[in-house]
């Protein structure tokens, strides 16, 4: 017997075969209902009686099993808006929940299109192993009626018959899901997404119909970047937060600690969240196996999970402040990669510091940052794919436009052939030099130094800089496994090494007498 609508559609057998055949009338009528919360169900959705009745995952012991919400799903469920932020300690069980989730929606609700957008191919590959175990165990009267796929592929899923389709995308594709309209997105592990996250998920956002369903999850991977950014400026967007810590995925536990070996912070922490014995005995484990890391893989709040990723090289607390109070930029051009606070003023002097790159369209900007010489007062910046002559004659023609400034361009790697066309092609005279040299060398001596001289003025003079770009790098700017310091994964570095440039070249200048 078919449902009628109503509660009476919600008897799922905990077995599939499902016990009645659907058509494609009936699958949408449960695609009306997915959010509803019927009496019966005493507080679940129907889309969570469906995914325990329809929908089958593989547990951490190899067994198949019907999907029931676990405390994190249920948690989520309860909270979920149309656009969703979630900030989680690792394996708590959402993206297998989302993927279930908007499974549902692109069986039950025609002309849908899903896209999962992972971190890296093998991620993407994962959760389509997922997505694809929903369908291969559906019941046979679904898989080969109304859900019958013409399409079933190491991306997307197909089903002509509800003109509904599932992809599953890797953000290492800067064109994912280019030219497409989508009702359901989801973005898997945004901290680590490659490149440059951002223009990746503005272009997804694109795609997202108005009232389309989003969700943003991950992971944290240090202050500063894009999930970063994403979470704070939540209440702005009208983005929902949901912040799951280590604690509420029930697995989490070893053998319980002697309780007079309990530590004050630990009597504290399982005081205020409820904690067993147990619990504390898995925190122990952790933090003896992930060290610094455990904070971020191990989340407890959504402040210390972020610091924890990564040990900045610069006085956070002096940025951020700085941050809340940096003016926006008076002019922009070249489609705002040339930020301009201040003009040139008639009888001052200027710098102009140049980290250059090889202009591709793709990997390191060429960065620039123009200082009053007197003052080391931050007054334009510009950072964007360009090198060889173009980069030569656009920073020549900045250095005239500022009072015919310093030219002081790093001449590591790119930075040669920069600084010989800026003084053939393009007839540049005041360069910079540097121990008769032409240019500044960064090196292993000198590079500790000039980001020392960059974390003083944080600190000491951060009226200074006004740029929140440059700031921006700042709070993602890392010391790093290898021992060296850089930026963050998928991060760039390029204005704050042209700023250290700038400021160490100023006081070198300064102190020769020009």
């Amino acid at each position: 017997m078919a449902p009628t609508g109503g509660e009476s559609g919600l008897r799922v057998r905990q077995d599939n075969p499902w016990p009645w055949a659907l058509d494609r009338e009936e699958l949408e009528r449960f695609g009306q209902m997915l959010d509803q919360r019927p009496a019966r169900l005493r507080g679940r959705t129907v889309s969570m009686a469906l995914a325990r009745g329809l929908l089958r995952v593989r547990t951490r012991e190899g067994i198949t099993e019907p999907l029931r919400a676990n405390a994190v799903q249920q948690a989520f469920e309860r909270r979920r808006g149309q656009r969703n932020i979630v900030l989680k300690a690792r394996q708590m069980g959402l993206t297998t929940w989302t993927a279930a989730r908007f499974f549902l929606k692109t069986i039950t609700q025609p002309g849908t299109l899903t896209l999962e957008v992972a971190h890296t191919q093998e991620a993407a590959e994962e959760i389509f192993r997922i997505v694809h175990r929903f369908l291969d165990w559906l019941p046979e009267t679904l898989r080969e009626g109304p859900l019958k796929t013409s399409r079933a592929n190491v991306r997307q899923i197909a089903f002509p018959a509800m003109d509904s389709q599932y992809m599953v995308l890797s953000a290492g594709d800067r064109n994912a899901g280019r030219g497409m309209t989508a009702q359901n997105l989801h973005c898997s592990e945004l901290a680590r997404w490659p490149g440059d996250p951002a223009e990746t998920l503005a272009g997804l956002r694109a795609t997202l119909v108005p009232g389309g369903e989003l969700i943003l999850e991950s992971t944290p991977d240090g202050v500063g970047g894009c999930f970063h950014e994403e979470w704070q400026k939540a209440a702005e967007t009208g983005m929902v937060r949901h912040f799951f810590p280590w604690w509420m995925e029930r697995r989490y536990r070893a053998d319980a600690i002697d309780a007079a070996s309990l530590t004050d912070e630990e009597r504290e922490l399982m005081a205020r969240e409820q904690l067993d014995c147990e619990q504390i005995g898995f925190r122990r484990q952790v933090r003896a196996n992930f060290r610094g890391l455990a904070r971020q893989e191990y989340a407890e709040d959504s402040e210390s999970c972020f610091r924890a990723s990564g040990e900045s090289v610069f006085e956070l607390a002096a940025i951020e402040a700085r941050m809340a109070t940096a003016p926006s930029a008076a002019e922009r051009r070249r489609n705002g990669e040339l930020e301009i606070w201040l003009p040139p003023v008639q009888g001052k002097e200027y710098l102009v510091a140049v980290d250059p790159a090889g202009g591709g369209s793709e990997g390191d900007y060429s960065a620039a940052e123009v200082l009053e010489l007197e003052t080391g007062l931050q007054c334009a910046e510009y950072a964007g794919h360009m090198g060889g002559l173009e980069l030569a004659r656009f920073i020549t023609s900045l250095a005239g436009e500022y009072n015919h400034a310093w030219l002081v361009v790093e001449r590591n790697n790119h930075g040669s052939g920069v600084l010989a066309l800026a003084e053939t092609a393009c007839g540049y005279q005041r360069i910079y030099r540097q121990s008769g040299q032409p240019g500044w060398l960064t090196t292993s001596v000198s590079r500790p130094a000039i980001l020392g001289r960059l974390d003083a003025a944080l600190v000491e003079q951060p009226e200074r800089l006004l740029s929140r770009r440059l700031l921006a790098e700042c709070r993602s700017f890392v010391r790093l496994p290898n021992g060296g310091t850089g930026a963050r994964a998928g991060m760039h570095d390029d204005r704050v090494m042209a700023m250290a440039i700038g400021l160490a070249a100023r006081a070198e200048l300064l102190e020769g007498g020009r």
